[in-house]
């Protein structure tokens, strides 16, 4: 600290507390989502729920927000089926609806940190997601039964007219926000501490 006092004039120090290096988990705790509980690997499962086990790290998702949630419960409404996951962050949703029973569950993300962390916790839980980088609103994307999309509202009307699932959940906007897509039906709506999450299915099937 002397060192330092030299060099940047009017530095002071105060002790750090025993344990800092651990303290950053007590802000991550495991959720019950209907039949699955959802959260870090140093908690505990309950014995009565499927886990979905998530290592917090520098992607987006850990289950706890409530876009993750009401998408997760949406999704286990839905038929069983192929499913894209866009802007998989964690990879939570891809790694939930695995453990639900999609299959082929796709996940793309335009952050190869994110792709890394879903492949890592698909392995984790073993369940298969294919993880890849990906620019959902400019390239390629799978074609499946399902997609989930929890982005931006902007992001989430610039997605859907590029995709034709049979249903599309999206999510990360406020309760408030109404989206309207062309040549999509409303379906459902679910909301949660002012957060929203919908389906839509195609309009006109």
């Amino acid at each position: 600290m002397s060192l330092a006092r030299e060099a940047f004039d009017g530095v002071s120090a105060t002790d750090v507390a025993e344990g800092w290096e651990e303290r950053w988990r007590e802000f991550h705790h495991g959720v019950r989502i209907g039949q699955l509980w959802v959260g870090p690997p140093w908690e505990a499962v309950p014995a009565e729920l499927q886990a979905v086990v998530i290592e917090p790290g520098r992607a987006f998702g850990t289950g706890a927000h409530p876009t993750t949630r009401r998408c997760v419960e949406l999704l286990a409404e839905l038929p069983r089926g192929s499913l894209l996951d866009v802007g998989c962050g964690s990879g939570v949703l891809s790694v939930a609806a695995a453990t639900l029973g999609f299959a082929p569950v796709y996940a793309v993300d335009h952050d190869p940190v994110a792709v890394e962390a879903t492949a890592a916790n698909a392995e984790a839980n073993g369940v298969d997601v294919r993880a890849q980088a990906a620019d959902a609103l400019e390239g390629e994307l799978p074609e499946t039964e399902v997609v989930v999309a929890n982005l931006t509202l902007e992001d989430v009307r610039r997605l859907a007219p590029l995709i034709r699932p049979s249903h599309l959940v999206t999510s990360g906007y406020l309760d408030t926000d109404r989206p309207s897509l062309d040549d999509w039906q409303h379906l459902r709506r679910v909301t949660d501490d002012g957060w929203a999450a919908d389906v839509w299915v195609p309009a006109g099937e």
